[in-house]
Parts: structure tokens; sequence; C-alpha cells
């Protein structure tokens, strides 16, 4: 076969992309993984990881993505910071980078996790940065003995507020049902928490303010009820967006769910030859790094095996 620049090409160095790093390169495969950013993916924004099997001692996302990426290169893993432009196939893969060069490989795992969801309301995207975030951990100390707004009913919403609550006494958590959709363990750190205010069946209309965040428009879903309530910070935890953009449309268009997920099955094929997902970015996933770390084993284990298919001639 022809000498190609890589065995195994992984996109994106999350858990599961730095977990399928490492089982790929143990698996003696040459193994590329290409990242944006830092390693870590959202796993970063974690201020203490506490439910991973094994780690007894709370420790935060940063130092675990570190953890994991040592681990992968001292396997032999190699790592490039670069965005991918996209991916095409003519029996072997093409990944084209956006400083215009290409890059060869027999096989992909694509690991680009996901994004944070927006609210879509007037204000969010003006006051980026400006009192909006999506990270407790990155801006929560801009915002200390202040007070803050966090959107949202699940795990990640629940855990940012648990964390925001030790900056200030002054942290009201909006849903837009009637009870959340987060782990019951969660849950109760929550409403038991004398510094977290909870509002069911509330949403946020617009975020107002001048050169930062001021306050925000609240509606009730139960009632006709508006109103406006000064905060200095929102913080928006409604979900996340699958990064799939490379193989969502064009030619080379793998398999999604309606909500835009990447199909695959219990091996981590996708639709497409050779083409792997593993994480966040896969459809049906329970995304925890737990689940995305296995994804990523998985992933690996079955890229090697379809590449020494592919080099057997098989």
């Amino acid at each position: 076969m022809a000498d190609l620049d890589a065995d195994l090409i992984i996109i994106g160095a999350g858990p599961a992309g730095l977990t399928a790093a490492q089982y790929g390169a143990r698996a003696n495969l040459k193994v590329l993984v290409i990242e944006a950013m830092g390693p870590g993916g959202q796993i970063l924004v974690i201020d203490q990881l506490e439910n991973y099997p094994g780690v007894t001692e709370k420790v935060s996302g940063y130092e675990f993505s570190l953890a994991l990426y040592q681990q992968a290169e001292k396997f032999g893993a190699s790592f490039l910071t670069e965005s991918v432009s996209g991916i095409k196939k003519a029996g072997h893969f093409i990944i084209s980078l956006a400083d215009g060069k290409t890059l060869t490989s027999h096989a992909v795992i694509l690991a680009a996790g996901s994004k944070p969801g927006l609210l879509g309301v007037p204000g969010e995207s003006e006051f980026g940065g400006k009192g909006v975030s999506y990270c407790a951990t990155c801006d929560g100390h801009f915002f200390k003995n202040k007070k803050m707004f966090i959107v949202g009913g699940g795990d990640a919403a629940c855990e940012e507020a648990r964390y925001l609550s030790n900056l200030t006494d002054k942290i009201v958590l909006v849903h837009r049902r009637d009870k959340f959709r987060a782990q019951e363990a969660l849950v109760e750190r929550v409403t038991s928490n004398p510094h977290i205010e909870v509002r069911f069946n509330t949403v946020i209309k617009e975020i107002k303010g001048e050169q930062k965040v001021k306050s925000v428009v609240l509606s009730e879903t139960t009632s006709d009820k508006v109103y406006e309530e000064d905060t200095d910070a929102v913080f928006i935890f409604v979900g996340t967006v699958p990064q799939t953009s490379l193989v969502a449309a064009g030619d080379f268009k793998a398999k999604l769910d309606e909500s835009g997920y990447i199909i695959t099955n219990q091996k981590m094929f996708t639709s497409i030859a050779g083409l792997f997902a593993a994480g966040d970015i896969r459809s049906g996933a329970f995304r925890q790094v737990v689940t995305a770390a296995a994804d990523g084993a998985i992933a690996a284990h079955n890229a090697a095996a379809y590449i020494d298919s592919q080099k057997d001639g098989k």
C-alpha cells in the first residue's frame, strides 16, 4: 500500500480522542492527533472531576486531560495543533488543513466533540465576553461576590451552579421546565445550597446592558408574567451542538441522526468505511468522560483491525 503520513489520524483531542490515540499507538499504529486548540476539549471547563472510576481524589479537568495527553504521547502518538478544513477519500483518506497542507491516512477517528448550545435571545451574542459566558471555571472569578444567572437544567448547569456558588451567595438558576434533567445527586446539591435560588418554568427572553450585562428579561412559562431583573452575568448551559460539519454535507457525508450527531454501530464504524466516530459527536452517546474514553478505545481497536485488513489487501 501507499506510504501515508499516518496509519490513523484522530481529529479532536478530548477524552475520546486522547484515549483513541493511546490505544492506537499501543497497537503499533502510526498515530497523529489533530486539534485546533490544546488537548482536553470540553473537559477543560470541569472544575473537579469526581466520578471517573478509580480516580478517588478530585482532579481538575485540566489535570486529567494533561495526564491523558502525556500518556498517549508516551506510547508514541504524535500531535499537531491545526484546524481541519476538509476530509475526502480516494482509497485512503486525505485531510485538508486550514494552512493549505494535506495529510493522508488509512483510517480516521472523528472525535471533534461538541460546542455549547446557544439560547438564541437578543443580547446573547452582543454581550459575549461581557457578562455572557458558557464556562464557569473560565469566567466565574470575574464576578466574585456579584449576582449571576445560570440557564439550564442538566448536569452541566447544576455542576456549574455549584461551582459558582463558591464565589458568591447570589446565584439564580432558571430552567424552562418544572424539574431538572440532571443526575439526582447533582440536583440534591443544588436544591440544598443556600446560595442558589432555583426558578423552574422560567426562561430568559433578553439580555440587556450597555458596555456589559446589566439585566435580564424573564418570562414565566406557566403564566403571562414578564419581568426584568438586574444581574452582573449570565452563564448558559443549554446543551451542546455536535461538530460534524466535516461530514455533514457534500460528497463526503456520513449518516447523521435528526439532531446532527454521527450514527455509528457498537464498533464505532460510521457509514463511511474507515471512518470512525467517538465521544460526544456520536449519536446516542451518554455524554460523560468515562464513556467518551470507552468510545475512543473501541474506535482505535477496530480502526487497527480495519487498517490491518487494508494493508493485507483483504
